[in-house]
């Protein structure tokens, strides 16, 4: 088993980007858990589950579940083990253990449900993941997968630094054998990977003047997690220090403007193992 960091996590596993995590699940979880469903589930594999900041949504959603997590990174398991001993009411819940997600460590039909969120795009072989997922899990079992689509994301007023920056970064995880825009693909990659009600739904952030005061948390947020690839991105010279100061100065100026539109759609899909 490789214990060594895909190089298509373009994030990086510092603590600041450990504690970004834990704050992007908390703004995305109304949008992300709103047709999530796991009545009946006992036993869910949670794939990818890094800092553990999506199993503490799960546990708190659902409690009649135990949530097995899987992940590859040391760093990222070593911060959820201590984020989620902080929480009483998970104790005895979960387990984690470091495997890697295209060879897992576990029996055909171990578990009946299955959750994977912003982790597909991360590896070069998302087929080899789901066959295993579907490996693993029990029939009837419920999966839900969510996933980004970085080609809809749209900030005005127009902000060029930040557009070339985007651009680059989605282009070096593309060439780093990731694929920021496998969201679209979701639905394909179920059908072929044997599993069946596929279905999938387009998920919006979609922010303006209607909610000013979520628009500007929304877009300083964006501006953390784009950014935590800029020293990959400047070392690989996709992007220059004057890109970079650019977007940062344009981020800002986009949050203080009162006719500022934030947007940025994902996918999310579900589907069942027979």
């Amino acid at each position: 088993m490789s214990q060594s960091p895909s190089p298509a996590y373009v994030h990086g596993f510092s603590p600041v980007e450990q504690a970004r995590l834990m704050k992007q699940a908390r703004l995305a979880e109304s949008t992300v858990f709103s047709r999530i469903d796991y009545t009946g589930a006992r036993r869910l594999l949670e794939v990818g589950s890094g800092v553990g900041a999506q199993t503490e949504i799960l546990l708190r959603r659902f409690p009649d579940l135990h949530v097995t997590c899987v992940d590859l990174n040391a760093a990222q398991i070593a911060a959820a083990r201590e984020n989620l001993a902080r929480l009483p009411w998970c104790a005895d819940r979960y387990v984690i253990q470091q495997a890697d997600a295209t060879q897992l460590p576990f029996s055909p039909r171990e578990f009946d449900a299955a959750f994977l969120c912003w982790i597909l795009e991360h590896v070069p072989s998302p087929e080899r993941v789901l066959g295993e997922v579907r490996r693993v899990l029990s029939p009837g079992s419920p999966v839900y997968i969510t996933e980004v689509m970085n080609s809809s994301f749209l900030l005005d007023p127009y902000s060029p630094n930040v557009w070339r920056y985007w651009m680059a970064f989605n282009d070096f995880q593309y060439d780093n054998g990731g694929d920021p825009f496998i969201g679209a693909k979701l639905g394909n990659l179920l059908l072929a990977g044997g599993y069946r009600d596929v279905q999938t739904e387009v998920k919006t952030f979609y922010f303006d003047n209607r909610e000013p005061a979520r628009r500007k948390t929304m877009i300083a947020f964006w501006e953390e997690l784009i950014l935590s690839a800029s020293d990959q991105l400047l070392e690989a010279g996709r992007v220059t220090q004057d890109v970079v100061d650019g977007v940062r100065r344009e981020m800002r100026d986009v949050q203080d403007n009162p006719d500022a539109v934030f947007f940025y759609a994902f996918i999310q899909a579900s589907a069942t193992v027979y």
